[in-house]
């Protein structure tokens, strides 16, 4: 694990999710993407659509969260046997290996990423899960035992994590926080441009 960074040295170079409730329409193609691409069980979401001010009219909106890959992740704080680790471009994974359940890292996230599986009918945990950016996990790149544990790794093949790709508005972004950013000043300066054919909303995604 010497891929690893202290926080004080990091910039804005580091990996962010941003979703855009705006244009959230609560399809759920990211939860459902993730899902499939990661053969998560039953039970386990690593990323979930929440609706604000439900059935209010003009006032609802939607936002998908995961795991936001904290810079300062307190779920690694609080871990006993410190199975997280912070890749250089930020992303925070963790090793189930070494993980031994105690559920710590669920009471400290702010967004409710950890996961965990019911092993038995009295609910005892297993390992933890939860979003990795589709970065996989400390084992092997592209072996089968990484897939197992940690599902796909697409930042290897140098592709943004699935529900991004899936996102059929465009809303959920993932990259660099300069690319990010870069497209949320876009968006904002080109908001209420275009025609009623070509709405401003589809002509920025990643460069394209």
């Amino acid at each position: 694990m010497s891929d690893t960074y202290n926080i004080s040295d990091f910039d804005s170079s580091r990996v962010k999710f941003y979703c855009d409730e705006n244009r959230c329409i609560d399809c759920h193609g990211c939860d459902v993407a993730c899902k499939e691409a990661h053969h998560l069980p039953v039970g386990i979401n690593r990323r979930r659509v929440v609706t604000l001010n439900d059935g209010i009219e003009g006032k609802e909106k939607s936002v998908s969260i995961a795991c936001m890959h904290c810079s300062d992740a307190p779920c690694a704080k609080v871990c006993p046997v410190n199975c997280f680790y912070i890749r250089a471009d930020g992303i925070v994974l963790h090793d189930k290996k070494t993980c031994i359940g105690c559920g710590y890292c669920l009471y400290a996230c702010p967004f409710g990423a950890p996961q965990f599986p019911k092993s038995d009918v009295f609910g005892s945990r297993g390992a933890m899960d939860k979003c990795t950016f589709c970065a996989g996990g400390p084992e092997e790149t592209h072996s089968a035992e990484e897939m197992k544990l940690y599902g796909q790794n697409r930042i290897a093949e140098g592709k943004v994590p699935v529900c991004a790709a899936m996102c059929s508005t465009k809303a959920l972004l993932a990259g660099s926080g300069k690319e990010v950013s870069a497209i949320i000043t876009y968006r904002s300066a080109a908001k209420g441009s275009g025609t009623p054919s070509i709405p401003y909303s589809w002509s920025k995604a990643y460069g394209g």
